[in-house]
């Protein structure tokens, strides 16, 4: 209950009347989610793009073999697109009602998934930083490094594979968050 005032406008979801910060929160989430996860895409690629080049210009045979690491910083703007697409269809338009003569919009989009939708775009957004920051600077050195010794390829790709399963870690945090 809204506390005070009684009548149908205080009692179960009438009390949401009017409000629209749950969707306020929801679409914060959504925007979020698919914001941060590129910026931490952006650099992941960026940072293992230039590893990519600078070792190419030495090993050109190498630059397919070692693309990976941009690869995988390219899934984790993915992952903030998967989960900014559920929270946006989760978001539901208010109901218009009548009380008293009166039309009244009627949010059936509750505050409490606004919460969770706000918490699920940052999870993803925030975890797709981190993993873009570290693919990128793993990609980067790592690459270089490969070029120089081949025998380097596979420790790289199994570090970037655990800098690449932070930003998954988040993008399942975010979907429980949004069931």
């Amino acid at each position: 209950s809204s506390g005070g005032g009684g009548g149908a406008a205080s009692s179960g979801r009438m009390a949401n009347v009017g409000s629209a910060m749950p969707v306020f929160f929801g679409m914060g989430g959504a925007s979020m989610s698919i914001v941060l996860s590129n910026i931490g895409a952006a650099y992941g690629i960026a940072y293992a793009g230039k590893g990519l080049a600078a070792m190419g210009v030495m090993y050109p045979d190498a630059v397919m073999k070692n693309i990976v690491p941009v690869v995988m910083a390219g899934v984790v703007g993915i992952y903030g697109l998967i989960i900014s697409v559920l929270i946006s269809l989760a978001i539901k338009v208010p109901e218009i009602a009548t009380v008293d003569g009166e039309s009244i919009a009627i949010n059936v989009y509750e505050w409490d998934l606004g919460f969770k939708h706000f918490a699920a775009g940052l999870t993803i957004g925030l975890s797709g930083i981190a993993g873009g920051y570290a693919i990128g600077i793993v990609g980067d050195l790592g690459q270089k490094f490969v070029g120089i010794r081949p025998v380097l390829f596979v420790p790289m790709i199994l570090i970037v594979s655990f800098a690449g399963a932070i930003p998954l870690y988040g993008l399942i945090g975010a979907m429980i968050l949004t069931t």
